[in-house]
């Protein structure tokens, strides 16, 4: 299940709003802790109406798809090479070779859903 904050950020792209709402407190999320989850405690998009359960519920599988790729993208982060590897390798053709096979078995161990 996608996180309310996605969805949100989808639902402010898609009405021609930006993250920033989202970042400068146009939006606050609560969660009480009583197992219900996070909802919506306070909506000010200045132009645009909260939305409904209903609209949110019908960007899950996109916000889910974007969820998955960025997990993706934080695990290959993780793993990638650092700067100064780079940076020797372009030096060294023994290192570039290397590189070059390090990032493919990366992209190999966490491939981009639907890949």
């Amino acid at each position: 299940m996608a996180n309310l904050d996605t969805k949100i950020k989808l639902y402010l792209e898609a009405n021609s709003k930006t993250e920033n709402e989202l970042l400068n407190d146009n939006v606050v999320l609560q969660d009480n802790s009583d197992g219900k989850g996070v909802f919506i405690a306070s909506w000010n998009v200045s132009g645009l109406v909260q939305p409904t359960d209903e609209q949110l519920n019908a960007l899950e599988s996109e916000a889910n798809t974007i969820e998955a790729n960025n997990k993706v993208i934080s695990n290959r982060k993780a793993e990638y090479p650092t700067i100064e590897e780079l940076v020797v390798a372009l030096y060294d053709t023994e290192d570039k070779a290397a590189i070059d096979a390090k990032r493919a078995e990366i992209k190999l161990k966490y491939p981009k859903p639907g890949a």
